[in-house]
């Protein structure tokens, strides 16, 4: 008798198992008064290590804010992006706010929360250049990183009469648009937005998206209570504008979706 309620209490608490996990790391959170956030220190302006070397970013103050409406501290753990799953499936951290994006493949290993930003591919030009969509690219001139995900993407859209000058990298090609030698430059938001906090005096707007990638924060799996309450703050944040701010705040004049 005693064997076979040792028995049911074991497959009770095995059933029971997940529920509880579900909760535990919130609780956890919450009761050591610290959330641990990986974040990236090497993509500028979503993460990166300011003159003081601290980490500052758009994921910066993302992780921070999550980490006030909780009420607790925060504790930032860089992470390279091929750890991001990793340290989270390990549970070295609570989780990842790092430019994360989601599939299929990722979904089998961890959860995600809501969108919170857009990291897209976009051509850009100065103000005064008229222009909001592909069509209107013939005889203007474009520069763009050759073989780049942006070269693709630019060179289906845009008609022949378009004129695509291709440099070996990305710094060679806002170049060429900061010396006038282009009239646009093909590029992703971050890479564009770095360039204009290095050269405050180069003009740039988002003209029209390339292609676009949705930004997530990523927990362990099976871990629905902090994801929960997470998904609560950025529909709150988003609803306040907030995140509109934090957006603003580090892409400057980029035009965010």
């Amino acid at each position: 008798m005693r064997a076979t309620l040792a028995l049911s209490a074991a497959i009770c608490l095995a059933v029971a198992a997940p529920g509880v996990r579900a909760q535990q790391l919130l609780d956890d959170v919450l009761k050591k008064k610290v959330l641990v956030v990986g974040i990236p220190v090497d993509a500028p302006p979503f993460g990166f290590l300011g003159s003081d070397q601290q980490p500052k970013g758009l994921d910066i103050d993302v992780a921070t804010l999550v980490a006030e409406k909780l009420g607790v501290s925060v504790k930032l753990v860089p992470v390279a992006s091929a750890q991001r799953v990793p340290f989270l499936v390990e549970r070295k951290v609570d989780m990842v706010v790092s430019t994360l994006g989601k599939n299929p493949e990722r979904e089998k290993q961890i959860d995600f929360s809501v969108d919170y930003s857009t990291f897209y591919l976009a051509v850009f030009g100065a103000r005064a250049t008229s222009l909001s969509q592909p069509q209107q690219l013939g005889g203007m001139s474009v520069a763009v990183t050759k073989g780049s995900i942006e070269d693709q993407e630019l060179t289906a859209v845009a008609p022949s009469a378009a004129k695509i000058e291709r440099f070996a990298d990305s710094t060679a090609s806002i170049a060429a648009y900061a010396q006038g030698k282009t009239q646009l430059v093909a590029a992703g938001i971050s890479v564009m937005a770095a360039a204009t906090q290095k050269n405050p005096a180069m003009e740039m707007e988002t003209k029209f998206v390339l292609k676009d990638s949705k930004n997530y924060i990523g927990f362990p799996k099976g871990e629905t209570a902090l994801r929960d309450k997470v998904n609560e703050i950025i529909e709150a944040g988003k609803a306040s504008g907030d995140f509109r701010k934090l957006n603003a705040k580090w892409f400057s004049r980029a035009a965010l979706k």
